[in-house]
């Protein structure tokens, strides 16, 4: 069984600034990219940044310059450090992590998780 929990959403004041974690445990046997995605309402669900193993990033138009995504892979931790936040970017961010697992004591399976979101809300 894998988990992904966020933390770090909140309410925040135009150009301020929130950082959000995402903390992956259980049987892990390898994390893979890990990402961000954010859904607001009556919108889809859209990547905003990702990062791989290796620590190569990705990032959407809308946040670059102003987000920042890291990871920690001792503690397979991701994280998402924004900036000069906007109305626009309050949503519901969702954590996404593609992990192989320990399924038995030898064998291991790969699968898609996703955290229970975290509610960004930037308004004055």
């Amino acid at each position: 069984q894998v988990q992904l929990v966020e933390s770090g959403g909140g309410l925040v004041q135009p150009g301020g600034s929130l950082r959000l974690s995402c903390a992956a445990s259980g049987s892990i046997f390898r994390v893979n990219a890990m990402g961000w995605f954010r859904q607001a309402p009556g919108k889809q669900r859209e990547l905003v940044a990702a990062i791989t193993s290796g620590g190569s990033t990705n990032y959407a138009d809308s946040v670059k310059g102003r987000f920042t995504i890291s990871r920690d892979n001792a503690k397979n931790t991701v994280y998402l450090q924004m900036n000069s936040l906007k109305p626009e970017d309050t949503a519901v961010y969702l954590c996404n992590a593609d992990i192989l697992y320990r399924k038995t004591w030898s064998e291991t399976s790969r699968r898609d998780y996703w955290g229970q979101g975290t509610q960004v809300t930037v308004s004055s």
